[in-house]
């Protein structure tokens, strides 16, 4: 039988900034994921667009460490306080494996690492017109080993949540995988968005979108499977009055749904056509999900507040 959890835990009384980091680790963790599938898996007509996967990646990446530690009420500056124990005597490295904002605290820190090397290459790549990255077999490994940690990233928030001991977060085991699907659909949506700006990753689009569906249906089974939970753990009624959040988040997932059936194919002799139509489309189906993506979030954390 399925116990719901003792809420003895004072809340956490968190702000706008931890929503913000959480948005933002979501978006990081999926776009270097999604940008190495498309690098390894994909046409070589792909690669412009696993590039800019790359810098999405790290342009969201540059967020999170301000907005955590600003949650926190400390300077930015002082993230790697986090890090490394600056105790008079007693300094060292600080790795808490059994606590999860350490652990969270460590992979920011090392994904930060692979998140700016891709961006970097991608960079060098871009201003001397190669076709191909670097790197051959190593270059691939140093991918996955970042997709890996990526993956782990945009899941970590959910599952910092769900150890915790705060109602709605503690009685569903389901945030991480809610956390990370939307991630994903959030991230695909963002690539989308960006391709308007970089006529050559037009090839990509559709695979793009069609990827965005998936993750969209991915993250419509967790999300129904996240209510089953709590309403079995008997806390779902906390989630009511956020229900303009939750509305929103799953208007993300049906904007995504919707246009699943409508993805465009480049065709011989009509570029110009379809980078136009795919512009429209991609402005009507990205920026919903993306609110949907922030509003879902919302929802979980300010619910158990």
């Amino acid at each position: 039988m399925y116990l719901a959890a003792e809420h003895f835990v004072r809340a956490p009384a968190w702000t706008w900034y931890i929503l913000g980091y959480f948005f933002f680790a979501g978006l990081c963790g999926g776009s270097y994921a999604l940008a190495t599938l498309l690098r390894l898996v994909g046409d070589p007509r792909d690669e412009p667009a696993a590039r800019l996967g790359f810098y999405a990646s790290f342009a969201t990446l540059l967020f999170c460490p301000i907005l955590l530690t600003a949650d926190l009420g400390a300077s930015w500056l002082r993230f790697w306080h986090m890090l490394v124990d600056v105790t008079p005597g007693d300094t060292g490295l600080i790795l808490k494996y059994w606590s999860p904002m350490s652990v969270g605290a460590w992979a920011l820190f090392i994904l930060g690492f692979f998140v700016t090397v891709s961006a970097l290459e991608a960079y060098v790549l871009d201003r001397r017109k190669r076709a191909l990255p670097f790197g051959g077999a190593a270059g691939r490994a140093f991918n996955i080993v970042g997709a890996v940690l990526a993956l782990f990233f945009a899941s970590y928030t959910g599952v910092l949540l769900s150890v915790s001991n705060q109602p709605i977060w503690s009685d569903t085991w389901m945030l991480g995988g809610l956390f990370l699907a939307s991630g994903l659909s959030g991230s695909a949506a963002l690539m989308a968005l960006l391709t308007r700006y970089r006529p050559e990753t037009v090839f990509t689009l559709d695979r793009i979108l069609e990827a965005e569906a998936y993750f969209s249906i991915l993250e419509l089974v967790v999300f129904v499977l996240f209510f089953i939970t709590i309403i079995a753990a008997g806390t779902a009624g906390r989630t009511l009055p956020l229900f303009p959040l939750w509305l929103l988040a799953l208007a993300g997932i049906a904007a995504s749904l919707l246009s699943a059936r409508g993805h465009l194919r480049l065709l011989p002799g009509g570029r110009s056509a379809v980078i136009a139509r795919a512009s429209t489309n991609v402005l009507a189906v990205a920026i919903p999900v993306l609110v949907g993506v922030l509003a879902l979030r919302a929802a979980v954390i300010f619910s158990a507040q």
